[in-house]
């Protein structure tokens, strides 16, 4: 199901991990999120929660919920298919991406 969302795809010199960001339109910590990504460089990309469906929503943070053993808050950012960011909070960001 989160493969038929609508993502917008930014691109970047890095392109590893494989970076998808679920945020919101409003976020204060999703707008900064996305910035730190494309400050450094990283390939990633993103889908406003906020702006689908309720349904598609709920379906969406189930699914990330269960996936990833994680309350999902926003912004939350999926590395490959194992790791997870939650929140920003910029030093663990640069911890979990090796920066």
């Amino acid at each position: 199901m989160l493969d038929t969302l609508e993502y917008t795809s930014v691109s970047g010199q890095k392109s590893a991990p494989s970076i998808t960001l679920y945020s919101l339109s409003t976020c204060g910590f999703c707008k900064r999120a996305m910035a730190f990504l494309e400050a450094n460089g990283f390939a990633y990309r993103y889908v406003h929660m906020d702006k689908l469906p309720l349904d598609t929503k709920n379906e969406a943070k189930r699914i990330l919920k269960e996936r990833y053993q994680a309350d999902v808050a926003f912004p939350f950012a999926t590395l490959g298919e194992n790791e997870h960011l939650v929140g920003f909070i910029e030093a663990d960001w640069k911890r979990t991406l090796g920066i």
